[in-house]
C-alpha cells in the first residue's frame, strides 16, 4: 500500500505507519462507505496495472511469504499522536464550516426573530471551543463595514458556540410571546391608576353635587381609604 501511495503522490512524504495509521481512523470514522470505498479502491489499483505487474510477480514469490507472515506477526503500533491530530483537524473543520452557517443565517434572520441564546457555563471544554474559533472570526471582523454586520458576526459566532457544545437554542424569535404578554407588574399598576381615577371622579362629582355644602368627613375618608394610589401624584 505505501508502494502504490508513493507511485500516486510522489510529492508526499508519508511513512508506512502513518499511511497505515491515517487507513484505520478513516475505516473507524465510517466517512465512506462499502461501495464508496470499494469504488476508490479500484481507481487505485486499475486492471492495467495487473498486466503491468505480471511479469515482475515471478522472482517475488520466494520472499513474498515471507513479507507476507513478517506483516502478520508483527504487532499494530498506534500512534495516537498522529491519530489526535487527523481528529483535531476534522474537528476544527467542523468548527469553521458550522461557525460560517451560523454567521450567514444570522446575516438574513432579523433582530427581533433572532433565537433566544442560554447562559453557558465556564467549563474548561467551553473556554477550549471559544479560543478555537476567535482566530477564525478575525478574517469575518476585518472585512466588517459597520456596527450591524460585527453584530450579526458576534451573535453567530455566539450561536455556533451553541450549536458546537449542545446547547439548547430556542427556535423562536425574541419578540415572538412577548409582544403581546404584559408584565404582571405593569397590570397592577394599570389597575391601580384605573381605580384611583374612578374614585376621584366620584369624588368630583359628589362634591359638585353639594354646591357648596362641606364634604362629610366619614363618607370622604371612607372613600379616601379604598384609593390605592395618592392623587396627588396621577
Amino acid at each position: 500500500m505505501h508502494r502504490l501511495f508513493a507511485e500516486l503522490e510522489p510529492s508526499l512524504t508519508v511513512t508506512e505507519q502513518n499511511l497505515a495509521d491515517r487507513v484505520r481512523y478513516i475505516l473507524r470514522s465510517n466517512i465512506f462507505d462499502v461501495a464508496e470505498l470499494e469504488r476508490l479502491r479500484r481507481e487505485a489499483v486499475p486492471s492495467s496495472d495487473e498486466n503491468a505487474t505480471a511479469e515482475d510477480a515471478a522472482p517475488q514469490m520466494v520472499e513474498q511469504p515471507a513479507n507476507v507472515d513478517a506483516a502478520v506477526n508483527t504487532p499494530v503500533v498506534v500512534d495516537s499522536n498522529d491519530d489526535g491530530t487527523v481528529a483535531q483537524e476534522l474537528e476544527l473543520e467542523h468548527m469553521r464550516s458550522t461557525l460560517e452557517e451560523a454567521i450567514v443565517e444570522t446575516r438574513s434572520t432579523p433582530l427581533e426573530n433572532r433565537p433566544r441564546l442560554p447562559r453557558i457555563a465556564l467549563s474548561k471544554r467551553n473556554r477550549a471551543v471559544v479560543r478555537a474559533l476567535n482566530p477564525m472570526l478575525v478574517t469575518y471582523l476585518e472585512a466588517s463595514r459597520d456596527l450591524c454586520e460585527t453584530d450579526s458576526i458576534l451573535f453567530g459566532a455566539a450561536l455556533a458556540v451553541c450549536r458546537i457544545i449542545g446547547a439548547k437554542v430556542s427556535t423562536a424569535g425574541r419578540a415572538t410571546g412577548h409582544s403581546s404578554a404584559i408584565p404582571a407588574w405593569r397590570r397592577r399598576i394599570e389597575e391601580r391608576i384605573a381605580k384611583a381615577r374612578a374614585l376621584i371622579g366620584r369624588l368630583i362629582c359628589f362634591r359638585s353635587a353639594t354646591t357648596g355644602q362641606e364634604l362629610c368627613a366619614p363618607s370622604g375618608w371612607r372613600l379616601l381609604g379604598q384609593m390605592s394610589v395618592c392623587p396627588s401624584r396621577i
